[in-house]
């Protein structure tokens, strides 16, 4: 049987780990003091765009996340301070895995792993992972190769759906709807489910761009949630999640 969340990997016995604090603010939070997940998303991009500032790592790539998956053991509360510790955990020829764990006053919260895939900033292709990117990072991936393939299923015709709007403050500078504010889609499931998962998957398909108009779309079960956002019967995002 599997235990939940799943148990947290150790650090790399070796290579680069970036380290950075972060405080829960009140605009970060439910009504009920917890951690929101998209609060969560926005510290843990945060702390990788930070990382790569640091490591002095500057080339014309966009970083295009496919994939989070999240491991909770609890969720941190307003005013709580965190360590935030994120590493590179694995690559493959044009993307890369990042490990971060968030760890309050009672231990490890938090740990997160994203696959992130790397294109070209001039045509948005794929571009494979450069000489300067393994330097600084491939020590800490230590070899491990990582997919970047999403497996999540499509939702069936039986699964409620509503509308579920955009604003303009959801756009990034990409031009593309934040991989946070996918998470915002999750809160709301999480408002009328009332638990708090101990794992949760969000996976990336298309980018949500000026014009869509997204449904959301969610299938109940006792110990377990599946959520999409579809614009037009093409799927843009999908998440996963369990007690």
């Amino acid at each position: 049987m599997d235990s939940f969340p799943p148990p947290f990997v150790p650090g790399p016995a070796s290579g680069r780990v970036y380290r950075t604090r972060r405080t829960v603010r009140s605009n970060d939070v439910t009504p009920s003091g917890r951690l929101r997940l998209d609060a969560l998303a926005r510290y843990l991009q945060a702390a990788a765009e930070d990382d790569v500032v640091d490591a002095g790592l500057a080339e014309p790539v966009l970083w295009v996340l496919r994939r989070y998956e999240l491991a909770i053991s609890w969720l941190p509360a307003t005013g709580e301070r965190l360590s935030v510790a994120t590493y590179c955990s694995g690559t493959g020829p044009r993307w890369a895995e990042r490990t971060t764990t968030l760890s309050g006053a009672d231990g490890e919260a938090v740990q997160a792993r994203a696959v992130w895939a790397v294109v070209s900033q001039a045509d948005g292709r794929p571009v494979p992972l450069s000489a300067d990117f393994l330097r600084i990072y491939g020590d800490s991936a230590a070899g491990r190769t990582v997919t970047a393939r999403l497996s999540h299923p499509r939702p069936d015709s039986a699964a409620d759906r509503r509308p579920w709007p955009l604003r303009a403050a959801d756009f990034d500078l990409a031009g593309h709807v934040n991989n946070a504010v996918h998470w915002a889609a999750v809160e709301d499931e999480l408002a009328v489910s009332g638990w708090v998962p101990a794992v949760a998957e969000m996976e990336y398909h298309r980018a949500i761009t000026p014009g869509c108009a997204p449904t959301l779309v969610t299938d109940r079960r006792d110990r377990e949630a599946a959520i999409w956002l579809v614009n037009e019967g093409s799927l843009l995002a999908s998440a996963r999640l369990e007690r």
